[in-house]
């Protein structure tokens, strides 16, 4: 049950820098926005991780795990900020979402044993989620790379980013686990980008760029919980936050999905509730 509570605060919290990464993005840019939300992020995080001590286990293997983790989220960040600044939340959002399969496929390919209720439970959830991201093929307004294509890549870089989170969060504080991809941000983005005079903010932005710096500590925090018990529950109950975004989207900025993307969202829920009540 805790990996389905640690998945669920993770898709509200992904959901959420979702929304706000789709406003801030037309303001600011993608690499700028994900820099900015990096920092932040880094402010959060930092100091409570120097306040507990280097941990005993940050060595070797572990520290592989954190570099991958830290890449993965950077540039799934950029790739979909990119995404969003070209296409709508209800088209990338679910795409992006499919990043919980990839990582459970990762972790059962690994070895992670799931029953067999649990998996077909998930498989539901899987093909939920594929559905809630068919789109009509659409090229961008400016002609390059559809959104679809950049949140399918941004969906790569997580689900590698999700595995590689767990497994460092199995062996050291979860503060260390979100830790590395807010430093990696603030060196190879926000350090570049202030030395060029690129690291811009505006009024407008500011509220934005702290709700989305936020809310993805608090969700990657959330996800390291939760796949201390399960990864492949873990990371596809978090997945759920394409269909929570596009139904936002659709309250908040009257975008409509389309009807096979209301059939995946309720594959979603349906799934979710089965999965829920057998990991009680």
């Amino acid at each position: 049950m805790i990996a389905v509570l640690g998945g669920l605060g993770a898709a509200l919290a992904f959901s959420i820098t979702t929304l706000v990464y789709a406003r801030a993005s037309q303001l600011l840019g993608p690499a700028v926005v994900t820099a900015w939300v990096m920092l932040v992020g880094l402010a959060v995080a930092l100091p409570v991780a120097l306040a507990g001590g280097l941990p005993d286990r940050l060595r070797g293997a572990v520290i592989a795990w954190l570099a991958l983790a830290g890449c993965g989220n950077v540039a799934g960040l950029v790739l979909t900020n990119a995404a969003l600044r070209r296409g709508q939340v209800s088209v990338v959002g679910p795409v992006v979402s499919t990043e919980g399969a990839i990582a459970a496929m990762i972790a059962v390919i690994a070895g992670e044993e799931l029953a067999a209720s649990s998996g077909a439970a998930l498989a539901v959830i899987a093909v939920g989620i594929v559905a809630a991201g068919i789109t009509r093929s659409e090229t961008a307004v400016d002609g390059s790379a559809k959104p679809a294509g950049l949140a399918i890549l941004a969906a790569c870089c997580f689900g590698a980013s999700l595995y590689a989170t767990a497994r460092a969060g199995d062996v050291l504080p979860v503060v260390w686990a979100v830790l590395p991809a807010r430093l990696i941000g603030a060196v190879a983005l926000a350090a570049p980008l202030a030395v060029s005079a690129r690291l811009r903010l505006t009024r407008a932005a500011v509220p934005l760029v702290i709700a989305g710096g936020l809310a993805e500590v608090a969700g990657f925090v959330s996800y390291t919980l939760g796949a201390r018990h399960s990864v492949a529950v873990a990371a596809v109950i978090a997945s759920q936050f394409g269909g929570i975004s596009a139904v936002l989207a659709f309250l908040l900025f009257g975008e409509r999905p389309r009807r096979v993307q209301v059939c995946g969202i309720a594959l979603i829920v349906i799934g979710v509730a089965v999965l829920s009540a057998l990991q009680s």
